[in-house]
């Protein structure tokens, strides 16, 4: 039986494990106010039900305990999860791109049917006017987020890596704005990063409301980034691989069918809601000769150190920015301003670029024009993204990747007496290769190309130069655009492979908390009677306030000879201790710099209190436990 809150000089609590508030205390007039504005509690005359107050992204109701067991007890239960997943990463990605295609509409005047950058060329004034004023706003609600949410919103990436696929809503939700106002202003942004925010988001909210494993959480994560990408390019393969290269973080039998019917489901949801969208049209060559194979990997080679240039653009404008005395609410302003200078020249640096690269495919440009638009797509990318414009470079890196095709056929075309190699098949493997380079997912690439070309020798050749591209910045590079921006931050994420248990096997969690101490000014015989030979291997020794000195090994101490020998002579380890909040990888490193097999534990560096001891020998079964089960979590073992 609930015990019901009276409204005044009640003294029964409230029931174990309810979470319902107390009861209402004299004096406290907000809770008389609430209560004395209750309609039902006037007419009934019984007391109101204060109800504590959700934040927003709790709306999701909690799942009964009966469906919650069905999806933790059947693996098809999850592929019926993946497929809701699927159908609302599909319904998100609709909706933004068709938001931000109406701005560009509203704002720069196009014809409803027509993309931003396709156009031969844009009204000056509504150009500057757009993306002078769109900054600005941009600056003042990431500035205003920043002040009223201060945490730093969590990618998929991250997430999967770090936080088990732990995502908030109510974060993902402001990056989604702040994604739409950069594309829907025109800056050079893509939408992808939006997309797989707020699918994986979603999919995070879910899974915990249906109480899910913290594996299948993961799972689920992927799930939404795999129907974002899917539904994003009309791709399933795509977005499945996707998913498995770079936010799971491998591939298994086990997460197969929840990530591929997430892909499924998003994109029959996008075909049955815009049935006229329509990928690009290309036409390639039925053979690739066996000859052109060596260029083609000269390509991939080239492809990696352009991604590599193009990462290191964005890190060196946002640097140039963040040294000038420019307000962080303004830089937006001032970066659109610059790349509504750049529109002039050419529109297709603006928005994410698709009809750009479909133009750009059958487009007979001759090597100037090709250069051009590399270099300022280049620029303006770097501009949007170091001035605080929010977005990705998924796209970019596609447009860019399909120009350096084009310009490399072109330059070979003039080298080579022979015939050269199509210009859509250079186009089609740069593409791929410098989207490698950037965003990562070899196979991701390989079957964008076949889902987009439907040919299986280009997407052979695909293959190549994008393993290729990937090896040379793995070698020269060591990132793609995310981990880049992780390093930058200090974290040392290189893959989505899920590191975060070792975060959490902390000191704490290991230590042995029965020690006992013993104080340093003791005798060596009172130390031999308490601590006879084969009692114990080794001794915490404090000094006469309590704090650490050091260990003294009890063979040792039994082995002293000589009258004037003192306990504090045998101290070994002086000043070397572990404190609790160290991860797994901190402590092996202190017993290796140490070379102890046991250290004690404090719980700070200032007060130097022991409260535990840590052997070497625990510390690695303890991590070689952790590694075993999450290598058969990867393979579908558990």
């Amino acid at each position: 039986m609930r015990l019901r809150p009276e409204i005044s000089g009640c003294t029964n609590a409230a029931a174990p494990g309810d979470s319902r508030p107390g009861p209402i205390e004299k004096g406290d007039w907000r809770a008389m106010a609430r209560f004395s504005g209750s309609t039902a509690a006037r007419q009934s005359g019984r007391a109101a039900v204060i109800r504590p107050r959700r934040p927003f992204g709790d709306w999701v109701l909690h799942v009964p305990h009966t469906l919650r067991a069905l999806v933790r007890a059947d693996e098809i239960w999850l592929v019926v999860l993946a497929a809701m997943v699927g159908i609302t990463a599909g319904l998100c990605v609709i909706a933004m791109g068709q938001a931000t295609q109406l701005a560009h509409v509203m704002l720069f005047g196009i014809a409803s049917p027509e993309r931003l950058s396709g156009q031969l060329q844009v009204n000056a004034l509504r150009s500057f006017a757009a993306l002078g004023a769109g900054g600005l706003a941009v600056g003042v609600f990431g500035w205003w987020a920043a002040r009223r949410w201060p945490r730093r919103a969590i990618d998929p990436i991250e997430a999967n890596a770090l936080h088990g696929g732990r995502m908030s809503l109510n974060d993902s939700l402001i990056v989604v704005v702040q994604t739409m106002l950069s594309n829907g202003v025109g800056a050079s942004v893509g939408l992808e990063a939006g997309y797989t925010q707020i699918g994986s988001a979603l999919a995070s909210r879910l899974g915990r409301a249906f109480r899910v494993r913290r594996t299948d959480l993961r799972l689920l994560v992927g799930c939404g980034a795999a129907g974002a990408i899917a539904g994003a390019f009309n791709a399933p393969l795509t977005g499945a691989f996707y998913a498995f290269e770079l936010v799971i973080g491998t591939y298994s039998l086990a997460t197969l069918a929840p990530v591929m019917m997430a892909s499924i489901t998003s994109v029959l949801m996008t075909r049955l809601i815009l049935p006229d969208e329509v990928g690009f049209d290309l036409r390639v060559p039925s053979a690739i000769e066996p000859s052109n194979y060596l260029p083609i990997l000269a390509l991939g080679m080239l492809c990696a150190l352009g991604g590599i240039l193009l990462m290191r653009g964005v890190t060196l404008t946002e640097e140039l920015f963040r040294r000038s005395r420019v307000p962080i609410w303004a830089r937006p302003a001032i970066g659109g301003v610059v790349i509504a200078g750049l529109a002039l020249i050419t529109p297709q640096v603006l928005s994410s670029g698709h009809a750009a690269l479909q133009i750009g495919f059958d487009a007979p440009y001759p090597i100037e024009q090709i250069a051009l638009l590399i270099m300022f797509k280049s620029l303006a990318s770097a501009i949007s993204l170091g001035s605080g414009f929010r977005g990705g470079l998924f796209f970019a890196s596609l447009f860019l990747g399909a120009m350096l095709g084009k310009l490399f056929a072109a330059v070979l075309g003039l080298l080579v007496v022979a015939q050269a190699i199509p210009p859509v098949v250079c186009a089609v493997v740069g593409m791929s290769a410098f989207a490698v380079a950037v965003v990562g997912g070899p196979l991701t690439m390989a079957f964008l190309a076949l889902e987009t070309t439907g040919s299986l020798p280009l997407t052979a050749a695909v293959v190549a130069a994008s393993v290729l591209s990937a090896i040379t910045v793995r070698r020269t590079f060591g990132y793609s655009f995310a981990t880049w921006r992780f390093h930058l931050r200090g974290e040392s994420i290189r893959s989505a492979v899920d590191i975060g248990w070792m975060r959490s096997l902390t000191v704490g969690r290991m230590m042995r908390r029965e020690v006992r101490t013993v104080r340093s000014d003791i005798s060596l015989a009172s130390f031999r009677r308490d601590f006879p030979l084969g009692a114990t291997s080794q001794v915490v020794v404090v000094d006469e306030t309590g704090r650490y000195s050091g260990l003294v090994l009890v063979s040792e101490a039994h082995g002293a000879t000589g009258e004037d020998a003192r306990l504090v002579d045998l101290l070994h380890d002086k000043g070397v201790s572990l404190v609790p909040q160290m991860t797994i990888k901190e402590a092996v490193a202190h017993f290796e710099a140490a070379e102890s097999d046991a250290l004690a534990v404090v719980d700070s560096r200032e007060t130097g209190r022991v409260i535990g001891l840590l052997t070497e020998q625990y510390a690695l079964r303890r991590y070689s436990e952790e590694l075993d089960r999450r290598r058969r979590e990867l393979v579908g073992e558990l």
